[in-house]
């Protein structure tokens, strides 16, 4: 496999607020350009692939910061085709060499665990079942009706599904990841206890905001436990509507969860942007997260489409400490050296986003210059 050259010169870093170095808790990163969560649907019959290996180290830099695609925690917890899993010995050891693939080239890596929740299809589950969620109200706006009706869950199997979370961050360490990254984002599981919009509950984990957080916060408390603090970030999306998962005080959700997280003292934040601040391909990044990022004492990143303009503004302004970049990395894998040089990017096809093929729209983006493999 061809190597990009990644040697960025002082003046680049320098010039630039996205290339300076941050000391992420016990981390020196070299620079605040994160590699996103990308569900890329190529983990064949949910076992990360020798392909994934070449994916994710053609955007490793020394001393950057990547995080994995959405990484399922259980079987239930699948709601995309062909998405890892870290929940079986097998998929432990099939993480190993993806993992190795990066720290070989100096990268600091992260898994992002997951649990899909209702948006998931009986076709998915274990023995045809329904997906499982804080309620039995569906997803409606899909169009081909591909979400099936969930089940509610039981205030007895909570701490089951807890401990999967607990059980996949073990198995991310085994595997040789440096961190893992609870979703709670996104319109799924966890964010579906989360919002009032979609939890119904009149159980402990239903009602008061308090209560709608538990299970985040249960779920932070038992991997902390079992992996350690310094070694978990959490993705939330307060402000988000995706998957008809929304809040009726999206302000308060946001302050709440982040002044809850400090107990823990967790790594980072990574907080997305309001998708109704898009505008075509660009994010203009907004103030509705400025009050958790001064209420969170760790790390704080942002996500949400952000250009290299756009994502320069938000370091040089304070209004995060880290960005992470998803279809721009996807389709340009030497993205903070183009960054650096201001060059030219590839432009992303998204007609192959999530197809099944393991280099055409996943590993063929052109580098901007090749060095010899050693």
């Amino acid at each position: 496999m061809a190597e990009v050259r990644e040697t960025m010169s002082a003046n680049g870093r320098g010039s630039i607020p996205l290339l300076s170095p941050y000391k992420m808790a016990n981390f020196n990163l070299s620079h605040r350009i994160v590699l996103a969560p990308l569900t890329r649907c190529r983990s064949y019959g949910n076992m990360p692939q020798p392909h994934a290996a070449v994916y994710y180290s053609q955007r490793t830099t020394n001393d950057g910061l990547l995080i994995s695609e959405a990484t399922i925690v259980s079987e239930t917890g699948l709601g995309y085709p062909e998405s890892p899993g870290i929940w079986t010995k097998e998929q432990v050891e099939a993480w190993k060499p993806v993992v190795e693939a990066v720290h070989n080239r100096g990268g600091i890596f992260f898994c992002q665990i997951w649990h899909a929740g209702r948006a998931s299809n009986s076709e998915l589950q274990p023995n045809a079942e329904a997906p499982i969620s804080c309620t039995d109200k569906g997803i409606t706006t899909s169009a081909d009706g591909f979400w099936s009706p969930p089940r509610q869950l039981r205030t007895d199997e909570i701490p089951l599904i807890v401990n999967d979370f607990r059980l996949a961050a073990r198995n991310s360490m085994e595997a040789g990841f440096d961190g893992v990254e609870i979703h709670a984002a996104n319109g799924y599981l966890i964010e579906q206890f989360m919002k009032d919009g979609v939890n119904d509950r009149t159980d402990e984990y239903g009602g008061s905001l308090e209560n709608r957080c538990r299970f985040a916060l249960e779920i932070v408390e038992a991997v902390a436990k079992e992996i350690g603090s310094d070694r978990i970030g959490i993705r939330l999306s307060p402000f988000a509507d995706q998957l008809e998962c929304s809040d009726s005080n999206p302000e308060a959700l946001a302050i709440y969860m982040a002044n809850a997280l400090n107990k823990y003292n967790i790594v980072y934040l990574h907080a997305v942007e309001p998708r109704t601040l898009r505008s075509g391909e660009s994010c203009k990044t907004s103030y509705s997260l400025l009050p958790m990022r001064e209420a969170f004492k760790g790390a704080f990143m942002v996500a949400g489409g952000c250009d290299r303009a756009e994502g320069k503004t938000v370091i040089a302004e304070k209004k995060a400490d880290l960005v992470a970049f998803g279809r721009l990395f996807l389709a340009n894998p030497d993205l903070p050296k183009r960054f650096e040089l201001d060059a030219p990017l590839n432009r992303y096809d998204r007609s192959t986003f999530y197809t099944l093929d393991p280099v055409v729209g996943y590993t063929d983006y052109p580098f901007l210059e090749y060095v010899p493999a050693n």
